[in-house]
């Protein structure tokens, strides 16, 4: 066969094994800049094109000129430059051709780019032919050109088909074979298709010895160009790929979450965070499948946040939350596909934890506020079957004690096991909840008013049984209040205020632990936090004004003072007597800005007299229990500009009981900024002789009870006596309260007493006027004219 013949009897077989090892490995590289190609950025790939073409067209050219340089016709042969040229441009060309196509993303692109490839094998070979020059007459073989070409086109499809079946990292031996195997085809095939006849050489071509040391520099330097193009480009392949994955490695193992790249199907790279989560050796996962460990893998969205679930090797389900990315930037087979996983134990763990204390107790794990508001609407609602339902309302008697002996801590351990005891003794359908501090209501379905005693009397007595704390014992009381709905109220709003009074009610008798809610005796709570919500709009509105009594001396009938009286009268026009809102007023704190405005207006209005006159203003229990007003008893002198010596300040004995060493401290400082302190309702108190005794009072004021007792037989007198002879032992003066009749003021007189107040002398007024009345001036008139 002239194939063989050709190739066994026509060439130097040591120069073509050796085009056979530069076709092999120019087709290596082939194949691997080809698969580097198909995989390019899209920036990148006419550059990537261009190495290969380069790459590829010098390897058909370099195997075609060394197998030349192998062929032995029996003479000299020539080869023309400018063809020579052209051939290797003709491969270079015809491949970059073959590549682009081969690369792209249509049906049989790879082999119609292999053709491509076969045919640009063709051009170059018989353009290389063309420039063979020899003293000889060539003859050719259609039918062996014809079988070279078809060979060159059938194996360049197949090879090019095998090299993208590969994929990016597969094998490549069969494609890089089947590449040889069509170039030599080609070559070996078209050179058995020439027959040479010698003649003679021509003059000036480069023949014999000359042209093949030209072809060997040629193919020499062509070599060079294939193998320093393909190491190269693989030495910057390398270097990339290095980089990236670099790059995607810190990137991944940055991440808290669990990312995963993969790609047809299979997992390429994950970071330790996903293999813990797993719960997998991280080695173990590159190669398998993400929808191996996720649930409904195939329901997953690209670009959307998932919730999933992660089969843990235990077989335990972990909630997580799957985001899914395409990433088509490689101009790849298959897109990436990037996935990040996120482990949900711990964000819904705090989400039922939020939501459990949304509606739960901090501290003692019972319902809230909200819950109890939510469960008491559901059960007097317009769906509620009950024909009554109970509330109520707990609150711990003695409860400040253990804080205060104990600590807090035991305090919120006493709370913490009252709960546990009471949300024991519920029965089906009831319900207990904290309502703050050591409040507690209870709801419960009855059918009649006296069926919720036996709830009362189980939280009662899970409350009062004494517990057993770390270091101490330690219990405390309860009072509950009971409201029904629908007899007591159908409003929630109202059925609650009722439970609370009637607990309040409890909390103050001494016999009754549990109070049902009674309209008319808890009218009068109603009232009272109805007059300290008007005291308060009374403060805001102006509602107050003060009175100015007469002080008088007992001797001379000369004016020594007032005393600051408040009054208030209501828009409506109606009076409320000091008697009914003062208590209220220091019940709920508001007698600290009541008593400052009181002490503010008074000063400020007796400042502008014409007389300087002493003013008596009186002092709560409540404001002398405040260590600042010293402070600003002294701040309203120096605002109003009155004199300190024309202020006197009343106070009770009771206010000095509670804290002696506190009071007296205090008082001292007032009496420092030269202010007077008197002692009001002497008589009236538990230890008035301790307390002259304690402090150096500028006044007595002896109570009014006494000079209404005048009358009523001789221990009256007695009494009065008593304390004009102590004031005078002591030296202080003594003003006498309540003087109406000129009988008392004559006694008081007889008896030495300094000074007296009351409606003889004259009524509280508006207006400080320097007016005693008519009917006690005459006794002064009357002695003077004796």
């Amino acid at each position: 066969m002239r194939f063989f013949s050709c190739l066994t009897d026509d060439h130097n077989l040591w120069l073509v094994g050796l085009a056979a090892a530069l076709c092999i490995l120019g087709s290596l590289i082939t194949m691997r800049l080809f698969q580097r190609l198909r995989h390019a950025e899209r920036g990148a790939r006419a550059a990537w094109t261009f190495m290969a073409a380069v790459a590829t067209g010098a390897t058909i050219w370099c195997t075609h000129f060394v197998a030349m340089i192998a062929y032995q016709p029996g003479v000299d042969v020539a080869y023309e430059p400018l063809l020579t040229g052209a051939s290797l441009g003709v491969a270079i060309a015809g491949s970059a051709l073959a590549l682009s196509v081969a690369s792209r993303r249509f049906r049989f692109a790879p082999e119609v780019g292999g053709a491509l490839f076969g045919l640009a094998v063709t051009a170059m070979h018989y353009t290389g032919m063309a420039a063979f020059a020899a003293e000889a007459v060539v003859h050719w073989s259609a039918a062996y050109v014809a079988a070279s070409m078809a060979g060159a086109v059938i194996l360049g499809a197949a090879a090019f088909n095998r090299a993208c079946a590969a994929g990016r990292n597969g094998g490549l031996l069969s494609a890089v074979l089947l590449m040889v195997a069509g170039i030599v085809a080609l070559h070996f095939t078209g050179m058995a298709a020439m027959t040479v006849i010698p003649l003679g050489a021509d003059l000036g071509a480069v023949t014999g010895s000359e042209a093949k040391l030209a072809m060997a520099f040629a193919v020499a330097g062509v070599g060079l160009l294939v193998l320093g193009t393909g190491l190269a480009s693989h030495a910057l392949d390398l270097q990339s790929r290095a980089q990236a994955k670099a790059h995607l490695e810190q990137l991944m193992e940055g991440s808290v979450d669990g990312m995963v790249v993969e790609q047809n199907g299979r997992i390429l790279a994950a970071n330790a965070a996903f293999a813990t989560l797993a719960g997998v050796d991280h080695r173990a996962l590159l190669g398998d499948r993400l929808a191996r460990w996720i649930e409904d893998f195939d329901s997953l969205s690209i670009g959307a946040l998932i919730q999933a679930s992660l089969k843990a090797p235990d077989g335990a389900s972990i909630p997580v939350e799957i985001a899914a990315r395409r990433d088509d930037q490689q101009a790849s087979d298959a897109p990436f596909m990037i996935y990040a996983v996120r482990d949900l134990r711990a964000r819904l763990a705090q989400e039922r934890r939020i939501a459990h204390l949304a509606r739960n107790d901090a501290l003692t794990g019972l319902p809230n506020r909200a819950s109890f508001l939510e469960w008491l609407s559901r059960q007097t609602g317009e769906t509620s079957t009950h024909p009554r339902v109970a509330l109520l309302a707990i609150d711990l008697d003695r409860f400040k004690e253990v804080n205060d002996i104990h600590g807090h801590a035991a305090g919120d351990q006493l709370l913490i096991r009252i709960a546990e005891r009471m949300k024991a003794a519920l029965k089906p359908g009831e319900f207990v909840a904290r309502l703050g501090g050591d409040e507690f209501v209870a709801v419960a379905p009855v059918v009649e008013r006296a069926d919720s005693l036996d709830l009362a009397h189980r939280l009662r007595s899970a409350i009062t049984a004494p517990v057993d704390l770390d270091f101490a014992e330690a219990s405390c009381g309860a009072s509950v209040g009971v409201a029904l709905w629908p007899d007591d109220a159908t409003d929630i709003s109202a059925l609650i205020n009722d439970a609370d009074l009637a607990m309040y009610r409890a909390k103050a008798s001494l016999t009754n632990d549990v109070c049902f809610y009674e309209e008319a005796m808890d009218e009068a709570v109603r009232n009272r936090r109805r007059m300290v919500q008007q005291l308060r709009e009374a403060l805001d509105q102006d509602q107050f004004s003060l009175n100015w009594q007469i002080q008088a001396s007992v001797e001379t009938g000369e004016i020594t003072g007032y005393e600051v009286l408040l009054r208030w009268i209501r828009p409506d026009g109606a009076f409320i007597s000091p008697a009914d809102f003062i208590p209220l007023a220091e019940e709920s704190g508001l007698i600290l800005p009541i008593g400052e405005w009181v002490l503010r207006k008074a000063c400020a209005e007796a400042a502008g007299w014409a007389t300087p006159h002493k003013i008596a203003v009186n002092l709560s229990p409540v404001q002398l229990g405040h260590v600042d007003l010293p402070r600003l008893v002294h701040q309203i002198l120096l605002e109003t500009g009155l004199a300190p010596t024309r202020l006197e300040l009343e106070i009770t004995e009771t206010a000095m009981i509670s804290d002696m060493e506190r009071t007296t401290h205090i008082l001292r400082q007032l009496k420092a900024l030269g202010v007077s302190i008197a002692m009001d309702d002497f008589g009236t108190g538990y230890s008035s002789l301790s307390t002259l005794r304690a402090f150096p009072f500028d006044k007595i004021k002896l109570d009014r009870s006494f000079m209404s007792e005048l009358d009523g037989g001789p221990q009256s007198s007695a009494i009065i006596r008593a304390v004009l002879a102590l004031g005078e032992s002591l030296a202080i003066p003594v003003l006498a309260e309540g003087v109406e009749t000129l009988e008392q003021l004559s006694f008081l007189r007889d008896q030495g007493c300094t000074e007296a107040q009351g409606y003889l002398l004259g009524r509280p007024k508006p207006v400080a006027d320097d007016l005693i009345q008519l009917e006690a001036r005459t006794l002064w008139t009357g002695a003077a004219a004796a």
